[in-house]
């Protein structure tokens, strides 16, 4: 039987209604445009924030602005982004067919998971997913960017960094695959103490410095798998944009750190 995962928190951390989801995305999508150089290569991955859109909607849009040429190239996204609510082991799977937002239905891509079923950190959980917000929140962007793509959605709890780079090795293909890691950064620190912490955490994915905490990054396990697997293929990081809850929507008592982070592949001089 055909099977879909609904929205979750859909009318909570972003529009519940289509037609006013797509125009907040769009919105935030125009004005980052403005205000960063999409003219760049196409990324591989990005390393994007997952709180509600009116917090970090526009650090998010800063990064999936940088998809706009890629939108006919792109027609797998693996996404991946840390476990809130039921603990896992290793990187779940949904066990449905598509993802379902406001603005349609995304089917799961089930050649990749042919490719990855086999590795033995890959499992099946419903229930990690069911509730789950760092992957849903994602997916109105990557509609809007996109034009017709397939998921990978990976919810991401006890792993090494190892074994998510495995993952992330064996989906890795070409152009036509994209790396989504989804992650914001600190939780609830005074906004000056915040500053410098996230300050901190931007230089050690700068440097492919693979050794997050939880506390620099909710998504510290994803990111780290990424920042391996991104320093094997010898991508370059650029960091898009970086604030806190105290910028955007919250009071600075005690702050939620956001950044948004595009990789590219490098060239190669010829002399």
């Amino acid at each position: 039987m055909y099977q879909v995962r609904p929205p979750a928190v859909a009318g909570a951390f972003y529009p519940g209604q289509g037609s006013t989801l797509s125009n907040d995305v769009t919105a935030l999508l125009a004005k980052a445009r403005l205000t960063t150089d999409t003219a760049s290569r196409v990324p591989k991955a990005l390393i994007v924030p997952h709180a509600g859109y009116i917090y970090s909607g526009a650090t998010a849009a800063l990064a999936y602005a940088q998809l706009a040429a890629g939108r006919t190239t792109i027609r797998r996204v693996v996404l991946l982004g840390p476990v809130h609510r039921v603990p896992v082991r290793g990187l779940a799977l949904p066990g449905v067919d598509s993802f379902a937002t406001p603005l349609g239905n995304i089917e799961i891509d089930q050649d990749a998971l042919a490719a990855i079923t086999p590795l033995r950190q890959v499992v099946v959980s419903r229930a990690a997913h069911e509730q789950e917000h760092s992957l849903e929140v994602q997916l109105p962007f990557l509609q809007s960017v996109l034009d017709n793509f397939k998921l990978v959605p990976l919810a991401v709890g006890d792993a090494t960094p190892v074994e998510v780079a495995q993952v992330l090795e064996a989906l890795w293909g070409g152009p036509e695959t994209l790396i989504v890691i989804s992650s914001d950064l600190s939780h609830f620190l005074p906004y000056r103490t915040a500053q410098a912490v996230d300050l901190e955490t931007t230089h050690n994915i700068l440097n492919l410095s693979g050794a997050l905490t939880h506390e620099q990054a909710c998504g510290g396990t994803p990111v780290n798998g990424l920042l391996l697997a991104a320093s094997q293929h010898g991508l370059q990081p650029r960091l898009l944009g970086l604030c806190n809850s105290g910028d955007t929507a919250g009071d600075k008592g005690r702050v939620v750190g956001y950044a948004s982070f595009a990789f590219t592949e490098g060239t190669h001089d010829i002399h």
